[in-house]
């Protein structure tokens, strides 16, 4: 009965999200791009339109939800070919601990399958951004960030980690070009919406100030509602948020001993021999910007869950303090794991979230480097 009841559900959930890409359409009233029959004009930005609307047109006009959701399995097994690439390069992660992002996560399993969600979609083509930087192959994993940025907007949790990796690799001259590849990629996604109405797709698709419902909080729950909606807390967590990314970026990221801001010189102008950047440096200043940003969310709902499900494992194996053993790490992804399919969340879930992302960000802190000081220090040139 509970599994049929969740089957209809699923259904009925998949369904509204073909018809809300279907109704999507230039219109020249009142904001840009429409979500029709929708009082609230709800907007993403032009990715999602296109995606979700080939999938609405493949399912019968989104009558045949399950074609759909075949579609998000393959996308599911897909995700995790990338994943696996990752940590392949890595070599960072025990064998054991992929057993559990396979199958010990019914929420990630929903949000891909059941629910689909556009979440799936983004990180997808974050993973698949990931893997062509690992390739050496900068342009086209910039122009793959943009595309999962054009999809849902918690790419750009990714940003700061990919602004420090492209100004380490090429300084701010050499980097400007791929920044420009992502600029570009959203002005051609966009331009139906800009050529209608910009200021309201802009406005709109990327609002950074939208106000979340507490009812749907996964990570706030034991605050009183007002402090939740509180603009001066919203503010709080920006700070706090920036703040944390300028501490890492200064002495995590960075440890060649030079200024910071000597990586907006050209690589060969340095006082330090540039050296290429290894898998774990690329892999860990994107998957800690992620991680950082995740932590002070204004809110986090459930389908936000797969923003950084994936890459757990690694942040939590790749550079562990001592005090972290195996039995307590695993410890930390139950608990992450409990408290995201507590529905609806408790005062104890959340503060149970909390706890474990700052376990996660305090051995971040204090656990080794994937090229400690010393090592650049050692390669400087005679």
């Amino acid at each position: 009965m509970a599994a049929a009841r969740l089957a209809r559900t699923a259904l009925v959930a998949g369904g509204a999200a073909l018809h809300a890409a279907g109704g999507r359409l230039p219109l020249p009233s009142g904001g840009g791009h429409h979500l029709l029959g929708h009082s609230q004009g709800g907007m993403y930005p032009a990715g999602f339109v296109y995606i979700f609307m080939g999938l609405y047109y493949v399912t019968g006009r989104g009558t045949d939800i399950r074609v759909a959701q075949h579609i998000f399995a393959v996308l599911y097994l897909a995700t995790l070919l990338l994943v696996f690439s990752i940590y392949h390069q890595t070599c960072k992660v025990p064998p054991f601990v992929f057993f559990f992002m396979c199958c010990a996560s019914y929420r990630v399993h929903s949000i891909f399958v059941l629910r689909l969600f556009n979440d799936p979609v983004a990180m997808a083509l974050l993973f698949l951004s990931i893997n062509l930087l690992l390739a050496q192959r900068w342009g086209w994993g910039c122009c793959c960030f943009s595309l999962a940025v054009s999809v849902k907007m918690n790419g750009l949790l990714f940003a700061p980690g990919l602004l420090f990796l492209l100004l380490t690799q090429f300084g701010l001259r050499g980097a400007l070009p791929k920044l420009g590849i992502c600029a570009l990629l959203q002005v051609v996604l966009g331009l139906p919406f800009l050529l209608e109405n910009p200021t309201g797709y802009l406005s709109r698709s990327f609002d950074l100030g939208r106000q979340f419902l507490f009812r749907w909080t996964v990570n706030w729950r034991f605050l009183p509602e007002a402090v939740f909606l509180h603009r001066a807390f919203h503010l709080l967590l920006l700070a706090a948020h920036l703040t944390l990314l300028l501490l890492f970026a200064l002495h995590r990221w960075h440890r060649t001993g030079e200024s910071i801001l000597s990586l907006l010189k050209d690589p060969s102008k340095r006082k330090v021999p540039p050296q290429p950047l290894t898998p774990n440096q690329i892999v860990s200043a994107l998957f800690t910007s992620n991680f950082i940003g995740i932590c002070f969310s204004r809110s986090l709902h459930y389908q936000f869950y797969v923003w950084y499900f994936h890459t757990l494992p690694y942040l939590l194996w790749a550079m562990p303090a001592r005090w972290l053993t195996h039995l307590l790490r695993l410890l930390v992804l139950g608990l992450i794991e409990l408290s995201w399919n507590t529905y609806p969340s408790t005062s104890g879930s959340s503060a149970a979230l909390h706890v474990c992302h700052a376990v996660i960000l305090l051995q971040l802190w204090l656990g080794p480097q994937p090229y400690p000081k010393g090592i650049q220090h050692s390669k400087k040139a005679p």
